[in-house]
């Protein structure tokens, strides 16, 4: 098997990854993850998950490399990451009593080869009706502030559900393990 890579910084998708027990090591790529004028949050994903994987593939020959990207999706606003507490009270304001849609780019790339699999996996999330005060309290006890939608769906960010729609779960976290196991498998790779 070739030594699998995840081009993610992110201590989220890493907890993910060891799941699947599968030994890996992480770089973060360096590039530019701004938005091409009007191009749709599916496209951006996939184009960002394949190009973090790509732009490690020359430091890492012979390896599996996985690249992740994801943005929130609320009407036709892409939220990303907050970065500070008034703008995720202001995103979890602009979601209370409403569905967003994460959608998650996933490439697996084998820099061997250049052979390259890329998906892109939705998750719907409807929010609780959230008034400002409850909002706040999440804020501060959590502090999501790096992750897109402002809240962590793997702690306290669960209460702030009402319903949750889709085939992998952890597609919300970051990385979705159902489909990348699908991927892996297609690469020769044993799991479990």
């Amino acid at each position: 098997m070739l030594p699998l890579l995840l081009a993610s910084s992110s201590p989220y998708r890493r907890e993910l990854l060891q799941r699947l027990r599968l030994p890996f090591t992480c770089a973060s790529p360096d590039l530019d993850e701004r938005r091409l004028d009007q191009e749709p949050a599916a496209a951006l994903v996939q184009r960002l998950a394949q190009a973090k994987a790509r732009t490690l593939a020359d430091s890492h020959p012979n390896h599996l490399i996985i690249g992740s990207d994801q943005v929130a999706v609320l009407g036709e606003q892409i939220l990303g990451k907050p970065h500070t507490v008034e703008r995720a009270c202001e995103q979890l304001l602009a979601a209370s009593g409403r569905s967003v849609t994460f959608l998650t780019g996933l490439a697996l790339l084998n820099s061997a080869t250049g052979h390259c699999q890329v998906d892109c996996i939705a998750f719907t999330v409807t929010f609780r009706t959230l008034d400002r005060a409850r909002i706040e309290r999440y804020v501060e006890a959590e502090r999501p502030l790096d992750c897109a939608g402002s809240f962590k769906a793997e702690g306290l960010g669960i209460s702030l559900f009402q319903r949750m729609q889709g085939d992998d779960p952890t597609s919300l976290i970051g990385l979705p393990l159902i489909r990348l196991v699908d991927m892996l498998l297609a690469e020769q790779v044993r799991i479990p």
